[in-house]
Parts: C-alpha cells; structure tokens; sequence
C-alpha cells in the first residue's frame, strides 16, 4: 500500500478535477465484499485486497479534506495526508466489530489531516492545547453558523457564545480570530510559493453528496448524539432539565424562565446550568477516550 500507488493531485490548473474523476472510477464495495476484503488483508496479509479497500474510499478521503481546503496549505498534499490516514485505518481495520470501514476510517483520516494542519501552521504552533486545537478547527465553522461574517474583531456577543460553546476564553478565541484572519479569500489567488496558479474558489468542485459521504454524515451525528445521551444519564431530572434548555435548545431558555420554573435564584440556575456542563462534558471525554482506545487495538 505505498503512497505511490495511489493516483496523485497534479500542480496546475485542473489538477484537482482530474484527480476526482480518476478516483471516481474505483467501484464502491458493498458490504460483504468490504468484509471479505479485511478479511483477507487481516489474516493473509492480502496486499491486493488492502489496495481495492484503499482505492474505494479515495473518494471520502476528498470530501473531508476539502473541508480543510481554507487552511491555506495545498489541497494536493492535505489530500495525499488523508490518504495516510486511511491506510492506517485499513491496517488496523477489524471486520469483525460490525461495521464499517468507511466509519472507522473517517477518524483516522479526520487525524492525519488535522496533524498535518498543526505542523504546517506556525501561528499555530504557538498552542496546541486540546482546547485551542477544538478552536482552531471550529471558529470558521462557528462564525458561519452565527453569521459573524464581519471583517476584524469580532463582536463581543459573537466572542461570548464562541467561548461558551467551545468552553475557551474569550481572550482565546479574540487571539485565534486574529491568526486566522489573514487567510486568503476563495477569489484570491493562490501563493506562488505553492506551486499552484489561479484562485482558491477554482479548486472548489460543485458536486452532489455522494453516498459514502451522506453515510458518514450520518453515522457521525449519530455516534455524538449517542455520546452525548449517554453522558446525560450522569445528570439528575433538573439538570437534565436546565442543562437541555440552556446549551441544547435552538432558542435557549432564560435564567429568568428557570428560575421561576425551579423556585430558585437565577445565580443558582447558573450554577446548576455550568456543573452540569462540566459532568457532561467529563463523560464525553471519557466514552470519546474508551472508544478511541478500542479502535486502536491492534490486530491480533
């Protein structure tokens, strides 16, 4: 499974669309034939089977590493990461679990790439915290989803409700805004020192979701929807109750709302409110560690 054996993201105009419709012509497999694949690279060692298990998810590969395309760094070499990921996946990949490759993978590729980010960046470098990596992957993602589309600094309101949901100062997230505000636009042109011509938005690919992308969109909402159901059950009926309204709720519920509801003070609704974030947040990280443990046994 040499990287080298893989198709390759050509420098140029265009190189990216070629690459895509060269992947494309790897068949998916169904899920039978998946199995029996893993199986025989497991057991025997099959490096036939380990390539057609590779060259299938090529495809999701692309699609996640082109949401990490507005990093700056050229798409060929996050791309060819991910590809380092996903081998890594199919060299670890147990058949027998129940499910499949493509779940599995996303995470190791979802690693590599973000690995690969984390050593390039040098503003980065400066703190690589748990935290300011959770931030650094998310602000862009954050900013969109609450329309902090702004030139600079951002609002302080804006600060405030990316703080909280990411649970980092707000002086941690005013610094990496700044850092981050240097990237280029999709319409500006690509640095030479890339090797690449023409602008960022021409990298862009206006495509359909394809099936194995839907699919893993899917099992991830699912798998954090579980994580956090469970994680819940650590919480009593009114910190359940508290915890819901005020960080699940699409339109959260006051402090003024709850207190009147529970009979208490609203400082002690807040109190409420943060140690049960703080519990859920605690059993999250312990199921994420347990699973993440699991996935990573070897092969026997």
């Amino acid at each position: 499974m040499a990287r080298n054996s893989l198709p390759s993201i050509t420098a140029g105009e265009g190189g990216l669309n070629r690459y895509l419709d060269e992947i494309r012509k790897f068949p998916m497999l169904e899920p039978q034939e998946e199995y029996m694949l893993a199986k025989r690279y497991a057991e025997h060692a099959d490096r036939d089977a380990a390539h057609r298990l590779v060259t299938s998810h090529l495809r999701l590969v692309a699609k996640i590493a082109m949401g990490y395309r507005g990093y700056g760094l050229p798409i060929g070499e996050v791309v060819s990461e991910g590809n380092v990921g996903l081998m890594q996946a199919v060299k670890k990949f147990d058949p027998e679990r129940g499910f499949r490759l493509a779940t599995y993978a996303m995470w190791w590729i979802k690693a590599s790439i973000q690995e690969y980010i984390l050593r390039s960046w040098s503003l980065v470098k400066m703190g690589t915290t748990a935290n300011q990596k959770r931030l650094f992957f998310n602000l862009r993602r954050l900013k969109g989803k609450i329309q902090a589309i702004e030139e600079g600094d951002l609002r302080h309101e804006h600060v405030t409700e990316i703080a909280t949901k990411l649970n980092v100062s707000e002086e941690e997230v005013i610094s990496m805004n700044r850092r981050l505000s240097g990237d280029a636009s999709l319409n500006a042109p690509m640095r030479a020192s890339e090797g690449e011509s023409g602008q960022w938005q021409d990298w862009l690919v206006d495509d359909h979701e394809s099936q194995e992308a839907v699919l893993i969109q899917q099992d991830e909402l699912e798998t954090r929807r579980s994580m956090l159901t469970r994680a819940m059950a650590v919480l009593n009926e009114r910190e359940r109750r508290i915890f819901a309204a005020r960080r699940l709720a699409e339109d959260p519920v006051t402090l003024e709302e709850l207190s009147a509801e529970f009979d208490i003070s609203r400082e002690r609704v807040r109190q409420i409110e943060v140690r049960a974030f703080e519990k859920v947040q605690e059993a999250v990280q312990k199921d994420a560690l347990d699973q993440a443990k699991a996935l990573r046994v070897v092969d026997a």
